[in-house]
């Protein structure tokens, strides 16, 4: 072991990007239980995401020395590079450790820094869940977390770009008309439209119909069972719409009309025999 011990410390003395002697010195260190060595040679290259942080965390956890295991944890959210972390690990890891220690306000102090840096709506979520149980969700938490997605938003030109985690959030709130607001101004894409008014459309059948009916128009031009399955499926919604409407009229009026401009595709009009549309 002292044999291996030399060579490995040689070789990342000539050549400190050395993988293969790091991971020997990190067997032999484990070995001899040397954790004080173990952090300093991980400490001398540390990832940008901090990913080396949260390693070295966990060995001083393992070693029964939690204070210091939270101070390097602390360290790698201070100091990963905005283009590579934090790493989700090691906010969690944080997260955990103060949660455990009764602070939570620290978890969410955390949670906001992450959701400013990756505006998502998994970032979203563990904010909210973090506030709720710091009790401090509704003001003004929650409108500052929305006003940082709504920044980062940009508004569609058409419905086939992404869509924006502004909407994905008010849909996960249950906030239906602030996301009818939200993607009326352009932040919704197609599957968001369609998620919104079949939420919706007990309530706002006529708003629903005409999502239904501006979301068919496009896949008229196209081919193929994806397609086809798509379109029964959103005319079955339409249809769901006129009846709660009372307009079940104009609803066989379009489907006639449909059928007949679409009769040469023949799976697709099997698809709605078969669904009676």
């Amino acid at each position: 072991m002292t044999r291996a011990h030399e060579r490995a410390a040689a070789a990342l003395r000539e050549n400190p990007k050395d993988w293969s002697a790091r991971d020997l010195m990190d067997q032999l260190l484990r070995m001899e239980g040397s954790v004080d060595a173990l952090i300093a040679l991980h400490a001398a290259d540390l990832a940008p995401s901090g990913a080396t942080h949260l390693l070295i965390a966990k060995e001083l956890e393992r070693a029964d020395r939690p204070a210091e295991a939270l101070e390097w944890a602390e360290s790698g959210l201070r100091e990963a590079e905005p283009d590579h972390g934090p790493d989700p690990r090691l906010v969690d890891f944080a997260c955990e450790r103060y949660a455990r220690a009764g602070r939570p306000a620290d978890v969410v102090r955390i949670r906001r820094e992450v959701l400013l840096h990756r505006r998502s709506l998994a970032a979203y979520q563990q904010l909210r869940t973090a506030a709720r149980t710091a009790d401090c969700w509704d003001e003004p938490e929650r409108t500052q977390a929305l006003d940082a997605l709504r920044t980062d938003a940009r508004p569609r030109k058409n419905l086939g770009h992404p869509g924006s985690a502004l909407v994905d959030a008010l849909l996960d709130d249950g906030d239906h008309d602030a996301a009818w607001a939200a993607a009326t101004e352009g932040y919704a894409d197609g599957s968001q439209w369609i998620t919104l008014a079949d939420r919706t459309r007990d309530h706002r059948p006529a708003d629903a119909l005409a999502v239904y009916y501006r979301l068919i128009g496009p896949l008229l031009t196209r081919t193929g069972d994806a397609a086809y399955e798509h379109l029964t499926e959103l005319l079955l919604s339409a249809r769901t719409c006129h009846r709660a409407l009372d307009t079940e009229d104009e609803s066989t009026i379009y489907l006639a009309a449909l059928r007949t401009a679409q009769k040469r595709k023949r799976k697709l009009t099997a698809m709605l025999d078969q669904h009676g549309l």
